[in-house]
């Protein structure tokens, strides 16, 4: 069993997304892609799961599935239990020898999925209330489900859901 651990910001996040940012357009190429750093290792200054969370947005989820067997030999496992819930991604994990975990979501480039990662991200960039709020309830349920991964997602999941409403509103009109 893994614990729930919730460890401060570290400029080694950035950093290791950078490589892996740059072995992800070698992999692909000559396919082009865009590759993001998400979830809340991408936003400075935010405590977070050791956990490198990446956005590969491609034009289609084909394109994606024929890089699997590349991807897999530099060490991402293609996790299909997820695809019944998200059939619109391709989901990777890789583990590292230094202790951070890597998550690939594979999508197509600008679908909703990509801008809800993205949307998600910049809006704890740019709002330091959202990003207390967010770090505030993220370490009381690592506390409240600390041997329980799938509670603390899913307890935090309505938080996310109504940020991104928050978003989808201040854009009405655009």
């Amino acid at each position: 069993m893994t614990l729930v651990v919730i460890k401060p910001y570290s400029s080694e996040w950035p950093a290791y997304f950078s490589i892996l940012q740059n072995e992800l357009i070698d992999v692909f190429a000559p396919i082009s892609i865009k590759v993001k750093h998400i979830g809340s290792t991408a936003v400075p200054g935010l405590s977070a799961k050791p956990v490198i969370d990446i956005v590969l947005g491609a034009a289609s989820l084909a394109e994606i599935e024929t890089k699997s067997k590349l991807l897999n030999k530099l060490g991402y496992e293609y996790v299909s239990k997820y695809e019944k819930d998200i059939p619109e991604r391709r989901y990777f994990v890789k583990s590292s020898a230094n202790s951070l975990r890597v998550h690939l979501h594979a999508v197509v480039l600008n679908s909703k999925l990509w801008q809800q990662h993205i949307s998600f991200r910049d809006a704890l960039r740019d709002d330091s209330n959202l990003c207390t709020q967010n770090q505030t309830l993220k370490l009381r349920l690592a506390a409240e489900f600390i041997n329980n991964k799938s509670a603390y997602s899913s307890t935090k999941a309505p938080f996310i859901e109504a940020a991104l409403a928050s978003i989808s509103e201040c854009h009405v009109g655009f």
